[in-house]
């Protein structure tokens, strides 16, 4: 097998929450030891609940934002310290998809000057060679050339999420970090947009961090799913695996949520009790044992191994 494009090791990120006059300074535990490896032209996928940390992840690979320790290996370098001067050459091989297609896209600037931007940031490209690019970029994602004369507002959600595809590619990177591409979507859009995706990876060798909540989405995509709640990862496996044998029981939840197509098969929700904990307070032992149906007292004491059960089958959970 070849190396990973990206490797991250026991990875930890807080951010400071608030300070009373009479009490200790509080933190919020966004990621705490997380550890995964992406391979070249794979789609890794991070999936869990809202707050669970996955778009922090994502953000730290991009050096966005620092960590507090641990590190992040991209293609074959450590790039968890490097300088922001540094960092610049290496972002055109890192790009971003984002989840909102509307707050992503300035409102002010033709859709080619949007795409072109990184251009002029990473290459040596003159004027008409990006304008050509820009036009190259456009069809590719199915949208029209004369169409980079528009302001994003004259787009529908799904033809801006393609406009963000377009400027993500436009340096030709090795990883693409796309962070909910298709919430904010409709059903049947959705389906276009993860297509596209599957397509472009095919035809560029794109790497893909795909991150999202929706296990149905992830399916479809994935090549390995990683299953986070509250900044750990619980679970990790090939998606064929996760799905015909899942071993945690918040994977098991989230996978009995997954709507079934046929109306005849009946479905065996799994509901969990309780909210999730705030990750400014995280339960002691094992964070799930707040909601966990087996929970028992050595899972409110001791905090499980994150361990391989069986051939790149990882799982956090000492009964299984």
């Amino acid at each position: 097998m070849s190396e990973p494009l990206v490797q991250v090791q026991h990875l930890v990120k807080t951010f400071f929450s608030s300070k009373g006059m009479f009490s200790k300074p509080k933190y919020v535990h966004a990621v705490t030891d997380v550890s995964f490896s992406i391979y070249p032209k794979e789609t890794f996928a991070l999936v869990g609940e809202s707050g669970c940390g996955k778009s922090t992840t994502g953000r730290l690979i991009l050096r966005l934002l620092h960590p507090d320790s641990g590190h992040i290996i991209f293609d074959g370098k450590d790039i968890t310290d490097v300088t922001e001067q540094q960092m610049r050459p290496i972002r055109s091989n890192m790009q971003m998809i984002f989840q909102d297609p509307y707050g992503s896209l300035d409102p002010r600037k033709k859709v080619e000057n949007l795409i072109e931007e990184p251009m002029r940031i990473h290459t040596s490209m003159n004027a008409e060679e990006r304008r050509n690019k820009v036009a190259e970029l456009l069809d590719v994602v199915g949208l029209r050339p004369e169409q980079a004369d528009r302001y994003p507002h004259e787009f529908s959600g799904g033809q801006r999420q393609r406009i963000g595809i377009a400027r993500a590619l436009a340096v030709h990177p090795k990883l693409i970090i796309a962070d909910e591409p298709v919430s904010a979507l409709d059903v049947s859009i959705q389906a276009q947009v993860l297509n596209l995706l599957k397509e472009l990876q095919e035809k560029y060798d794109l790497t893909y961090l795909f991150i999202s909540h929706d296990l149905s989405v992830v399916e479809m995509i994935s090549d390995t799913i990683g299953v986070m709640y509250l900044g750990k990862l619980v679970e990790m496996a090939s998606t064929e695996e996760l799905f015909r044998n899942p071993l945690h029981p918040y994977t098991r939840a989230l996978l009995s949520a997954v709507p079934i197509p046929d109306p005849t098969q009946k479905q065996n929700r799994m509901i969990l009790k309780g909210d999730l904990p705030s990750p400014i307070n995280p339960p002691s032992g094992c964070l799930f044992h707040t909601r966990c149906p087996n929970c028992t007292e050595r899972c409110k004491q001791e905090e499980p191994e994150f361990r391989e059960i069986s051939d790149g089958h990882f799982v956090a959970c000492p009964y299984v």
